[in-house]
């Protein structure tokens, strides 16, 4: 598992006069929204790196704590529990007690347990560390579309802004590969962790000095706690039957079924609690929005489909072509360029020109074609010619249809439910993200075992199995396609492209509620 598992309210000024199209464009750099919007992103980043960075790191940190390889992968599994089982409940207790609270939170919790992991000298306070790691990086993730989307409410803003948060959410992975074995390489691997303590430390103080605090809608009804255990227990009960034993032990092994069954029932009463509660955690009719349901699905299978690429394709690199760590990270370098330049510069004037539909249509093909390329490339694989194209047409699809893809997420969440809706498009990524990897590494897995007692030569294996797994995730994004044109007639995603949430309610309503 451990080669596979390596993805607040409007200021007063700010609401009085938004601007439109090229105007607000051409003023970004005096409205105090956006440098706020670059400290959320940090934080955001700080998150995404967190995960591909530690990856990187494993080697290392095998040996010097002694890990056997069964037990180095909770290293990794144990923040992916937390981070996804909390991100739904973290979601919505930042519309309840407010959303720069939960995230300042978020961030206290992360840069702590992060100091906690750099000092690890054993492997139980290192994995104990790495799950209060992901309650931190829930709370963080969780709220911040909600409060992206509370501040922008101009649609081509509120595209921008969202182009911005993709491109950081996306393409961190990425960045994080580098960072990773640059730090690894040049210093120790307790420093991966060490780095954010003053990171985390001026995001929250830049980030209590730029945003005004908010009250949340309340808790005056009561918190549904009840609700809370039932999701969270819900969730990380999936996660850890995807991460654990799926991963070692195949989707057929009794610990498996038994612990996804417990999952699906811990759901199903989950379900039952919200719709007779008075003041439900997640109120169900979040999930009478089309769109917003449609994006969350169309957002686990790309996003599962798209692990194959950042994790299998890294191992590719490594096992097959005997790329370094600083090499792996520089060969996905070109993706995060042309995925940044993108999703900053253009997204918002394609979504908002011709609408998320089409974006998602233009974007995610070219993510499938650049799988199916992957897909080809052979033992004696070449950079320029076998790995380049994927990447440039990774990086260009992914640009083009994660921030539309996004911009569906939250078009149909009013105010006082847009933590909800961001938490529960982190989480779908999560689940997607652990799902994808987890069945994608266990059919490359097979598929290499098949070969191997064939007489099949190593290299030739292994990537046997790569061409596998690539292909499947060409094929889940072709599914999402598939979503898309089923689901978001061309009539309902424009008005998500044009519309932001709450835009119904008059001028001067809180967005607090």
């Amino acid at each position: 598992m451990s080669d596979v598992t390596m993805a607040e309210p409007t200021p007063p000024q700010a609401t009085s006069a938004p601007a439109s199209g090229g105007q607000g464009a051409r003023r970004e750099g005096g409205d105090p929204r956006w440098a706020a919007l670059y400290v959320l992103c940090a934080g955001v980043l700080m998150i995404v790196l967190d995960v591909t960075v530690v990856n990187v790191a494993l080697p290392s940190i095998q040996e010097q704590l002694h890990f056997s390889n069964a037990s180095l992968a909770w290293v990794v599994n144990a923040y992916l529990i937390s981070f996804g089982g909390l991100l739904l409940l973290a979601g919505r207790l930042g519309d309840l007690v407010g959303r720069r609270r939960v995230f300042l939170a978020g961030i206290a919790v992360f840069t702590f347990a992060s100091l906690l992991c750099g000092l690890a000298g054993s492997q139980a306070l290192l994995v104990i560390a790495r799950f209060l790691q992901g309650i931190g990086g829930a709370m963080t993730s969780a709220v911040v579309l909600g409060m992206i989307v509370t501040m922008f409410s101009e649609a081509r803003e509120q595209a921008k802004a969202i182009g911005v948060y993709a491109f950081v959410a996306s393409a961190g992975g990425s960045v994080g590969l580098l960072a990773g074995g640059v730090i690894t390489q040049s210093i120790d691997w307790h420093w991966i962790f060490f780095i954010n303590v003053p990171l985390g430390a001026a995001t929250a103080w830049l980030v209590r000095r730029m945003l005004p605090d908010d009250e949340g809608i309340g808790l005056a009804a009561g918190a549904d706690v009840p609700g809370g255990v039932l999701i969270t227990a819900a969730l990380m009960v999936g996660v850890y039957a995807i991460v654990g034993p799926a991963a070692s032990h195949g989707w057929g092994d009794t610990r498996t079924l038994g612990f996804g069954a417990v999952s699906l029932a811990l759901l199903g009463a989950f379900v039952a609690r919200e719709a007779a509660a008075s003041n439900p955690l997640v109120p169900l009719r979040i999930f009478r929005l089309k769109q917003v349901v449609a994006a969350n699905v169309v957002q686990i299978l790309s996003v599962a489909g798209m692990f194959g690429m950042f994790f299998l394709g890294a191992l590719y690199l490594r096992r097959v072509l005997h790329y370094d760590a600083l090499q792996i990270g520089l060969s996905f370098l070109p993706a995060t360029l042309v995925m940044g330049t993108l999703s900053i510069r253009y997204s918002e004037r394609i979504v908002t020109r011709f609408g998320p539909r089409v974006a998602l249509l233009t974007g995610m093909p070219l993510i499938m074609l650049a799988l199916a390329l992957f897909a080809r490339a052979g033992v004696g694989g070449s950079y320029l010619a076998d790995v380049l194209p994927s990447m440039a047409l990774l990086g260009i699809g992914a640009g083009v249809a994660f921030p539309a893809l996004m911009a569906v997420a939250m078009s149909g969440a009013t105010p006082q439910d847009a933590g909800l809706a961001s938490g529960l498009v982190n989480t779908t990524a999560q689940v997607g993200g652990a799902l994808g990897l987890a069945v994608l590494a266990t059919l490359s897995a097979s598929r290499t075992s098949t070969l191997s007692h064939r007489g099949v030569a190593s290299a030739a294996a292994l990537t046997g199995g790569y061409h596998l797994a690539f292909w499947i995730a060409a094929g889940l994004v072709g599914c999402a396609i598939a979503v898309v044109l089923a689901t978001l007639p061309r009539s309902v995603a424009r008005a998500a492209g044009h519309a932001a949430p709450g835009a119904e309610e008059a001028p001067g309503q809180s967005a607090t509620g």
